[in-house]
């Protein structure tokens, strides 16, 4: 490479730094099916194109590198203190996290509302599994833990509703979704669920113990709600914020209007 075409490079990726820019599409991906809100099929083509999107992440959408895995999904750490009622007094820690069972998600419903463009999206995962380390005092019932070592959680049928909001920015001639928070909520059919070195070493008193929580899973799933939500919050919070700073809202909803209309002034680009 000669000098000069050298110079030419290093400014142009030194203008793209100070610029801040990011890659986007500027082509409709053919993995995405457009819908129009004025339309009154709207919801059903919104959530084949929600399912389109769920099932192209399995196999990573193209261009996309900040999401390197779905199925499993990683997370560094949750933390977690929740003391809601006299039976429940926990402070939770997981770490090294991977969660599997997104890859299998079967969307039910993707509604977008016209008033802020914000979304209520129901979907199931048949399957997701949970598997970390964690550290874990307080009590469940009448039963005191103080332990660290790993866990294996497995949800059966789990229903997730999922409501979105978002703030519209333009960017290259289209409009983004900026995801600013994702709030859900679930029900179950049934978890499975293991604490290994409950008890610091004291195997048959770890074993009953996890017996306990398995012949009674509904009241360990009412006590973890708050650690599963969280878990499934940050999974999805962090996957659509990449998702839709990289994919302009105009591909799923091409009617959308700009940020100037539906706003009335030009709102400043997501950091």
């Amino acid at each position: 490479m000669s000098e000069l075409i050298r110079r030419v490079v290093l400014l142009a990726l030194l203008v793209c730094l100070v610029r801040g820019d990011d890659p986007f599409l500027t082509e409709p991906p053919d993995y995405i099916k457009e819908c129009k809100i004025a339309d009154k099929n709207f919801v059903n083509c919104s959530t084949q194109s929600i399912q389109q999107l769920f099932d192209k992440l399995n196999d990573g959408i193209p261009g996309l590198t900040s999401i390197k895995s779905f199925d499993p999904f990683h997370l560094n750490r949750i933390r977690i203190s929740q003391g809601n009622s006299n039976a429940i007094n926990l402070k939770v820690e997981l770490a090294n996290i991977k969660i599997f069972g997104f890859g299998h998600t079967k969307v039910l419903e993707s509604l977008v509302f016209k008033k802020d463009y914000s979304w209520k999206t129901t979907f199931t995962l048949p399957v997701m599994k949970l598997q970390g380390d964690y550290s874990l005092f307080g009590r469940i019932l009448l039963i005191p833990l103080n332990g660290h070592g790993q866990v294996f959680l497995d949800a059966e049928n789990m229903t997730v509703t999922m409501h979105t909001k978002t703030r519209l920015y333009s960017k290259g001639g289209f409009t983004f979704y900026n995801v600013t928070n994702c709030r859900v909520d679930f029900k179950m059919d049934g978890l499975k669920s293991y604490f290994s070195n409950l008890f610091n070493g004291n195997k048959q008193l770890e074993d009953s113990t996890n017996k306990f929580f398995n012949d009674n899973w509904r009241m360990l799933a009412d006590a973890l709600y708050t650690v599963i939500t969280q878990t499934i919050e940050d999974i999805l919070l962090d996957v659509l914020k990449k998702i839709f700073h990289f994919i302009p809202a105009n591909y799923f909803v091409s009617d959308i209007p700009t940020p100037e209309q539906l706003y009335g002034k030009t709102k400043p680009k997501p950091k």
